[in-house]
């Protein structure tokens, strides 16, 4: 069997996929700029008979690797950048940076990511198509994916063409060990940036009747936002409003000119992101009308909701299953309302992102420390599994296609 004989490769460059892991973690970067990240895997994969596309905008590559037959293309991503949080592992290969940290996993993504293009390199003479290995910086809340595609590293010509099918891994510290997920549709959901500012009057708190006091404006908007969410839309289809910073005054006898509320929006359809940004303007517009002030309300655009390709949810569980394992997959039962940008390359190709659990074995899985802890730690033994599934859903493609 195919998927065997991958994770038999796999397995036998298990040390060459950990230090690569360890080498990225030790010195994670920031953003969009990973240069000493792409170099580590430049290096990594210098003996390999790629062809290295590479933009004006970010420090992401995306490296093709030609199959002997004409055929499609398929699109591989792993994730290069890290996030702003002191590191509390106690690894050996801890953070040697201050203030930065793998706790999101972006290191074995891309660890495991250059393990599959050295599996599928190995066997190029068979490949019916291409593969592009989409090494991407800016995840954490930086729009690298999108960058990348601006910059047109994944396609877009007519000589470089978008490519095919699109797979990414992502791993899960509160799942079991080798355990894949998946599901088809929404997997995360969108991730928006809401600001609200309501304009009073300030004055003596003392006597508020000669003021206008925008704090119990801001409260009470608060409140019915709450209460918008559950009343105005189905809880067929989750979504989340979250007020995480309130702002206001400056002493306990100060009616302050204004309240700053700041908040996140979550959705799982375009459909319903855009029907909540309206009815919050209209919620905290009228309540500030109500009470003599005014709300202005704005909103910054994050990710948009990561759906998953129904055919490509099915190649990825026909791999999981023949890779094996105690419980080798397991369909999700509802989406997570994080978020993850490679929805913008789903977007424009059909695919599908999975998670894999990466819980050490026999442990309380449930009970581990969770993505963007300081404590978030991976078990290396899965990531061998994690190339050998990328590249078996590369295989899988490029041979059957959307069968």
């Amino acid at each position: 069997m195919l998927t065997a004989k991958l994770l038999d490769a796999a397995i036998g460059q298990a040390d060459a996929i950990t230090a690569l892991r360890r080498a990225i973690h030790a010195e994670p970067e920031l953003g969009l700029e990973t240069p000493k990240t792409l170099a580590k895997v430049k290096a990594a994969l210098a003996d390999l008979p790629l062809t290295w596309h590479e933009g004006p905008s970010c420090t992401g590559a995306v490296a093709v690797l030609k199959g002997a037959r004409a055929g499609p293309s398929v699109l591989l991503r792993g994730d290069m950048d890290a996030l702003p949080l002191d590191e509390h592992t106690g690894l050996d290969f801890a953070s040697t940076i201050s203030g930065r940290m793998h706790a999101c996993g972006h290191d074995a993504h891309t660890a495991m990511l250059a393990g599959a293009a050295r599996i599928l390199a190995a066997r190029a003479s068979e490949l019916k198509g291409e593969v592009r290995f989409m090494f991407q910086p800016g995840e954490e809340g930086f729009h690298g994916a999108r960058h990348m595609l601006d910059d047109g590293l994944l396609g877009g010509t007519a000589d470089y063409p978008l490519p095919d099918a699109a797979f990414a891994l992502h791993v899960w510290p509160n799942a079991p060990h080798g355990r894949l997920e998946g599901r088809a549709g929404a997997m995360m959901a969108s991730a928006d940036v809401l600001e609200i500012t309501i304009k009073g009057r300030g004055g003596h708190a003392s006597m508020p009747y000669d003021a206008i006091d925008p704090v119990p404006v801001g409260a009470e908007i608060v409140l019915a936002l709450q209460s918008m969410v559950t009343r105005r839309f189905a809880a067929t289809e989750a979504s989340v409003l979250t007020i995480g910073k309130i702002e206001a005054g400056t002493n306990n006898n100060i009616i302050p000119d204004s309240v700053y509320l700041l908040g996140t929006m979550r959705n799982l359809s375009a459909e319903r992101r855009s029907a909540m940004k309206e009815a919050i303007r209209q919620v905290a517009e009228n309540i500030a009308k109500a009470h003599q002030c005014e709300a202005e309300v704005s909103f910054t655009p994050g990710f948009p909701p990561t759906i998953n390709d129904a055919r490509a949810i099915n190649v990825g569980q026909q791999v999981a299953t023949e890779l094996g394992g105690e419980e080798p997959w397991a369909t999700r039962p509802a989406p997570t309302m994080g978020a993850e940008d490679f929805s913008y390359v789903l977007e424009k190709v059909p695919g599908a992102m999975f998670f894999l659990g990466v819980a050490a074995q026999g442990v309380d899985w449930q009970g581990c420390c969770g993505l963007h802890s300081s404590r978030m730690v991976v078990d290396e033994s899965v990531m061998p599994k994690g190339s050998a599934f990328l590249a078996g859903c590369a295989v899988e493609f490029l041979e059957k296609g959307w069968s």
